[in-house]
C-alpha cells in the first residue's frame, strides 16, 4: 500500500511542531501576559521586604471582593484562610509565569496557570460583578471577538493548553533537565 504523498511531509511538520509550538507559546505567553500577571502581582504585595506576607487592602479586596466589602474593607476582620488564599495567590502570580518563560516544570506550571485564569475569571464575574456587563463577559459565536473574560482567556487557555500538552519545546531548562527521560509519546509507545 503506497502512502499519500501528504504523509512524507506530515510527520516532519509533526515533530517540528512538538518543539516549535509550545516554544512559540512560550513566547507570546512572556511578550503578552509575564508583565501583566507580575504587575498585578505587585499591586498585592504590602510594604517592607517580607511584603508578599502580609498582602496589601488591594489584594484583599482584588480576590475576596464580596467578602471586603461585607466588613468595611477591615482586612482584620478576615480570617487565616484570606490570608492564606491571597498570599498563594499572589506567590503564584510571581512564580507561574516564570516557570513558564525559562520552561521549567512546565505542565505543571501551565496546569496551574489554567486554575488561576479560571478562578481569575469567576472572581471578575461574580466577586467584580462582570457578569452583568455582557460586553465584557462575552459569548461564544456573537461575531466579536473582544470580551475580556470569555474571549482573550479562552485563548490564554489555549496557549496554556499547549504547554500542558507537549510540554516546554526546544531551549527549556525541562530539556537540560530530563533529556534523557521519555517523552509522554515514547511512554505511551512502550505501554
Amino acid at each position: 500500500m503506497t502512502s499519500l504523498p501528504f504523509a512524507n511531509l506530515a510527520r516532519p511538520l509533526n515533530r517540528a511542531g512538538d518543539e516549535v509550538l509550545p516554544l512559540l507559546a512560550r513566547i507570546i505567553f512572556a511578550g503578552v501576559l509575564l508583565m501583566y500577571f507580575w504587575n498585578s502581582g505587585l499591586t498585592k504585595v504590602g510594604d517592607g521586604v517580607f511584603g508578599i506576607f502580609n498582602p496589601s487592602l488591594g489584594a484583599y479586596a482584588q480576590i475576596f471582593p464580596k467578602a471586603m466589602e461585607a466588613v468595611g474593607y477591615d482586612v482584620s476582620q478576615l480570617g487565616i484562610f484570606h490570608w492564606a488564599v491571597v498570599v498563594a495567590g499572589t506567590i503564584a502570580e510571581f512564580v507561574l509565569p516564570l516557570l513558564l518563560v525559562i520552561g521549567l516544570f512546565t505542565r505543571l506550571a501551565a496546569l496551574g496557570m489554567i486554575g488561576f485564569v479560571v478562578v481569575q475569571s469567576l472572581t471578575d464575574l461574580y466577586g467584580h460583578g462582570g457578569i452583568a456587563h455582557i460586553e465584557t463577559f462575552g459569548a461564544w459565536f456573537d461575531g466579536a471577538s473582544d470580551a475580556l473574560i470569555l474571549d482573550q482567556r479562552a485563548f490564554w487557555i489555549l496557549g496554556l493548553s499547549v504547554l500542558v500538552f507537549k510540554g516546554a519545546g526546544a531551549l527549556s531548562i525541562d530539556r537540560v533537565l530530563f533529556r534523557n527521560a521519555p517523552s509522554a509519546h515514547q511512554a505511551v509507545l512502550q505501554q
